[in-house]
């Protein structure tokens, strides 16, 4: 019996001990693997829909709505200048002194002449009415009459041809006193008080009209299809001008050309919007940009540009699902709006975009846990550390 008994022992002795070892092992392995890593915590936006408005943006050109130059119709010297370089100027406005003493002794040449004329047909007015009577007594013979009225008819015609010298010579003298043909900006003073101008083409300064002022862009044939197709003034709602700055120009402005035809060279539409100008904020030659607006897209989602990666199949977000999974979605993107994509397919109203962590996301395998917070807020603690606190 004892020795049954001790055979017994044994057999159950190794078992015990192999049990043992066994649960030891596992415990120690237990103890080696490291924890489950904790959820990432993101930012997320609720999407929602919304109406944008239907634009394109490009860079463009202040000039001004008239540029007049200014020339001297009549050539001498240069007196005296009369108005103040970069000032405004209005219409009729006297802007330059021309000597005008030898167009003064043209005019009183001219009306000697006429003065000498006049008493001219005086006489042949008389004699003419003179050998009138003495035609009628056929005291002389009709030729002597004929000539005598025929000069008087040849004085008279003289007559006109000296008024219209010396209203020419008049036209001249007002002429040296040179006057703003249109309202605007005076530009620089291109000559100096004392010199020598030549009639009609020496360029004494220009006059800029900048109120209203012009603005001058073009669109390429790839943003005129976004904008379905070329512009024209009835196509176009609302024309927004952008200051260097960034900031919106105060008011709006209309569309005033549209070119009928592509340019063949650029690929372009070449475009003008008129902008008014009261204050003179907006001087020529300034570099702004435009924005124009045709229409509004409903049914659209605003997501940040930050939150939109660029992969082989092209553009996705990152999604935190029902489950707190990271799920990639494929986007169709349209054109910026400020900071953000316009998303044109590929979301639904409700569903929570990642804005950050982006770049982890992208090395992990689809469906990673994570612990999503309304963009702008403090992630949530851990549970560990909430129970430390």
């Amino acid at each position: 019996m004892v020795a049954q008994t001790h055979r017994c022992l044994n057999v159950i002795f190794p078992i015990v001990l192999s049990l043992f070892l066994f649960a030891c092992g596992k415990k120690e392995q237990s103890a080696q693997m490291p924890p489950a890593m904790p959820p990432m915590p993101v930012s997320v936006i609720a999407v929602e829909a919304s109406s944008v408005p239907i634009g394109a943006e490009a860079v463009a050109q202040t000039e001004g709505a008239k540029e007049v130059e200014v020339r001297p119709r009549v050539g001498g010297i240069l007196l005296k200048k009369m108005f103040e370089e970069g000032a405004p100027i209005k219409a009729g406005q006297t802007m330059f002194i021309i000597d005008p003493v030898p167009f003064q002794i043209a005019v009183e040449q001219a009306q000697a002449q006429v003065n000498q004329q006049k008493a001219r047909i005086s006489q042949t007015q008389r004699e003419s009415s003179r050998l009138k009577g003495l035609l009628d007594t056929q005291s002389i013979s009709q030729r002597e009459y004929d000539n005598a009225d025929s000069d008087h008819a040849v004085a008279s015609a003289t007559l006109l041809q000296y008024e219209a010298i010396l209203r020419e010579a008049q036209l001249n003298l007002s002429y040296t006193s040179v006057k703003a043909p249109s309202s605007g900006v005076a530009g620089r003073f291109l000559f100096s008080e004392g010199a020598l101008v030549d009639a009609n083409t020496s360029l004494l300064t220009t006059i800029t009209q900048i109120s209203p002022i012009w603005v001058r862009f073009s669109l390429s044939e790839s943003e005129l299809k976004q904008l379905g197709g070329s512009i024209n003034e009835k196509s176009v709602q609302k024309v927004i001008l952008v200051m260097p700055d960034g900031t919106e120009y105060s008011e709006a402005g209309k569309l005033n050309f549209a070119a009928s035809t592509i340019d063949p060279t650029l690929g372009t539409q070449q475009l003008r919007a008129e902008f008014a100008n009261h204050d003179r904020k907006l001087l020529p030659g300034q570099f702004v940009r435009v924005r124009l607006v045709t229409g509004s897209r409903d049914g659209v989602f605003l997501v940040p540009q930050t939150a939109v990666s660029t992969g082989e199949q092209g553009m996705f977000v990152f999604i935190a699902n029902d489950k707190n999974q990271a799920e990639r979605r494929p986007v169709t993107v349209g054109e910026w709006q400020g900071t953000d994509w316009i998303i044109l397919s590929g979301l639904k109203a409700g569903d929570h975009v990642i804005t950050d962590n982006l770049i982890k996301l992208n090395m992990m395998p689809p469906g990673v846990p994570v612990a999503p917070h309304p963009a702008g807020t403090p992630p949530a603690m851990p549970p560990q550390a909430a129970q430390k606190h």
